[in-house]
C-alpha cells in the first residue's frame, strides 16, 4: 500500500495480528505465512507494505516490536540461507486472543551501484558512497517526446521533454518541461532494474504525493517511455509519457 508517513528511499512492513496461543509468521517479497503452533487460526487487522521485501542482502534492515501483549521475537532475519525471509515467533498465554504489531524497515536501494552502459567504476574517481546525490557521478537520460500529467482525473497538463538523472548510489530526479513554463520534477530513488526497465520510488516537488515510476531507456541512454501513479491515499497524480 501506499504509505505517505514513510520517508521516500524507505521500506517499511508493518504486519498486524490477533494471536490465539502460539505461532510462527514469515514475511518474504510480499507474502505473509502464519504457522499456527498451537491455538486458534490467527487473524490479519490491517496489515501493510509500501514495497516488498527485497529478495536480495538487504541494507538498513530492522525489526521492531510495536504492540505485544506476551511474548514477540525476531528468530531469523533476511538472508540467503533463509531466502531473504523474516521469521517472527509469537507466544501468547493469556487466553484468547491478542493483538500483536512488528514493524520491518529496510533502505530501498538498487542491488548494487547504478550503472549505464559501459560503464566502469574507475572512469569515476570522484566517486562516493552514501545516500547523498553525487551530481558530478550522474547518468543522464534525455527524452524528445509528447506525454501528460493529470491530478485527480482534471487538470490535464502537456509534456514535452524529458530529462532523467541518476547517480551511482541509485538517486532520481526526473524533471519534464510543460505547457505551463514551470517544469515538473519528481525525485527518488531506483529500487529495480530489469535490461532497459527502470522501476523508481519516487515523489513530488512538494513531497506530498507518492508512487511508482517506471521508466523504459536505451543503450544510447535515450528515455523511450515513462509512466506514473502518485498519491497520498486521497488525492491522485497520473503521468504519461512516450518518446516521438
Amino acid at each position: 500500500m501506499t504509505r505517505d508517513d514513510v520517508p521516500p528511499g524507505k521500506g517499511q512492513c508493518d504486519i498486524r495480528l490477533e494471536v490465539d496461543n502460539q505461532v510462527e509468521v514469515a514475511v518474504r517479497r510480499d507474502m505473509v505465512s502464519i504457522h499456527t503452533l498451537a491455538g486458534n487460526e490467527s487473524r490479519d487487522v490491517g496489515s501493510e507494505c509500501n514495497a516488498p521485501l527485497p529478495d536480495r542482502d538487504i541494507r538498513g534492515f530492522n525489526f521492531q516490536v510495536v504492540d505485544s501483549r506476551n511474548e514477540m521475537r525476531l528468530i531469523e532475519e533476511p538472508s540467503r540461507r533463509n531466502d531473504f525471509s523474516v521469521i517472527v515467533r509469537i507466544r501468547d498465554g493469556a487466553g484468547g486472543y491478542g493483538r500483536y504489531h512488528f514493524r520491518l524497515s529496510w533502505m530501498m536501494t538498487p542491488g548494487g551501484d547504478f550503472r549505464g552502459p559501459g560503464d566502469d567504476r574507475r572512469d569515476f574517481p570522484g566517486r562516493r558512497d552514501g545516500d547523498g546525490f553525487s551530481w558530478n557521478n550522474t547518468i543522464t537520460f534525455r527524452g524528445f517526446g509528447r506525454g501528460e500529467s493529470a491530478f485527480n482525473d482534471y487538470g490535464v497538463q502537456r509534456l514535452s521533454n524529458v530529462t532523467v538523472d541518476i547517480d551511482r548510489g541509485g538517486k532520481l530526479v526526473a524533471t519534464f518541461r510543460t505547457d505551463r513554463g514551470r517544469p515538473l520534477s519528481f525525485t527518488g530513488v531506483v529500487i529495480g532494474r530489469e535490461e532497459g526497465r527502470l522501476k523508481a520510488d519516487v515523489t513530488t516537488e512538494d513531497r506530498r504525493l507518492r508512487g511508482p515510476m517506471f521508466l523504459s531507456v536505451d543503450d544510447r541512454q535515450n528515455v523511450n517511455s515513462i509512466t506514473l501513479e502518485a498519491t497520498d491515499g486521497r488525492d491522485r497524480l497520473r503521468l504519461n509519457w512516450d518518446r516521438r
